[in-house]
């Protein structure tokens, strides 16, 4: 019999591996790779500086032995060049395999916004290999620039300051994380990495990057010019979807999958942050963990719905916490804030005075879990994609 085989090595592929071998420990597995096949966990990359974590410490395994523990075989290093899905085959190369079923985990990539200049020396950080070329870029430097002041880059910003390096940050909105959260909670983490050292440039954008010296000059859109040692763009990810749409399967935003997270093509399932289920692609790691636990079963013969419950995230911002589980996009309503001492309750009420989103700071952090439990879900997606 052909082999389940998973495109992929990240979060979604390994935890749909496991998952799958708790029910199914015979069936041949087959995962390719088209990096080292290191498992690790990736949201550890934007607090491992104020942890002292080389890239290699955040390994928790290597190829072979995620290969040992999940009696798979694992091809490191290869890619996969084209789906067939009528044949139930694929290739690498000349060499064409043959599947059971297919699941693609191929995550997301940076999103690389419209600079001109030296751009091919402006800095991502979305893996492992990533992390280690950052982490050799500013070692010995001082001042780093960071554009983009969403989730990411706020992380980053905290980690690197912590670090002890000058960190600037450039953005279009008027306070960090606009998209999730009400503009009071923003400012105050704005402030609060202020008093970390964090210089904040916002409603303002980066056009041109220019080496000069052994930096770079970085002019604004205000005009202003200013100087980094390191560029690190995290402004965004775009969801893997090229080998899907080769392949005649019908891509949005993500790779469109059904609620068993099946594809336009049969036997062939998506998972992850290249997956957009119900119109919508669930990054962070609680949606794929769901994910991966009902797509297991699927692959097995029970058939399983995934269904996804509120999920707030915690900011990794150590210089002022944040616990967010904004709206879904289509909902109306408004921001009802209770603010007391340092703490914000932020709830997000829409005409019937349901809730359907809240932020959190300071001591009503505590307050997460409960509030998650009565959010009034929709369709949409409860995260942002």
């Amino acid at each position: 019999m052909a082999p389940v085989v998973i495109i992929g090595s990240g979060m979604a592929a390994y935890s749909l591996a496991r998952e799958f071998r708790k029910l199914d420990k015979e069936t041949a597995l087959l995962i390719i790779t088209g990096d080292d096949g290191s498992a690790y966990a990736k949201p550890m990359l934007s607090n491992a500086l104020t942890k002292q974590k080389t890239a290699q410490q955040l390994v928790t395994a290597t190829a072979e032995q995620m290969g040992d523990q999940l009696n798979a075989e694992i091809r490191n290093f290869e890619q996969v060049s084209a789906i067939n899905s009528e044949a139930h085959t694929f290739s690498i190369g000349a060499e064409v395999i043959h599947y059971s079923k297919l699941v693609l985990a191929l995550g997301a990539e940076p999103f690389r916004p419209p600079i001109e200049g030296d751009v091919d020396a402006i800095l991502s950080v979305n893996d492992l290999a990533d992390y280690d070329r950052f982490r050799q870029q500013i070692e010995a430097k001082e001042q780093i620039a960071i554009i983009g002041g969403g989730l990411i880059g706020c992380e980053f910003a905290n980690d690197l300051a912590n670090a002890g390096f000058q960190v600037s940050v450039i953005d279009r909105n008027p306070q960090p994380l606009s998209y999730l959260m009400p503009e009071v909670i923003g400012q105050q983490l704005n402030m609060a990495l202020q008093r970390w050292g964090v210089e904040w440039h916002s409603q303002d954008e980066v056009t041109r990057v220019s080496r000069k010296g052994e930096g770079f000059e970085l002019l604004l859109q205000s005009g202003v010019k200013m100087y980094a040692d390191v560029v690190l763009s995290a402004v965004g990810l775009r969801s893997r979807t090229q080998l899907a749409a080769k392949a005649g399967l019908t891509v949005n935003r993500g790779i469109v999958v059904d609620s068993y997270l099946q594809s336009s093509g049969k036997d062939i399932y998506a998972l992850g942050d290249c997956a957009e289920v119900k119109g919508a692609v669930r990054p962070f790691v609680m949606p794929l963990m769901i994910g991966a636990r009902a797509l297991a079963k699927t692959l097995v013969g029970t058939k399983t719905a995934v269904e996804y419950p509120a999920m707030p995230v915690a900011l990794k911002t150590p210089a002022y916490p944040v616990s967010v589980l904004p709206p879904a996009p289509d909902v109306e309503g408004e921001w009802q804030i209770e603010q007391i001492e340092d703490a914000i309750k932020a709830l997000y009420l829409d005409g019937e005075e349901q809730l359907r989103g809240f932020a959190l700071s300071g001591m009503a952090l505590k307050q997460a879990a409960v509030l998650a439990k009565s959010v009034v879900l929709t369709s949409a997606a409860s995260l942002p994609a």
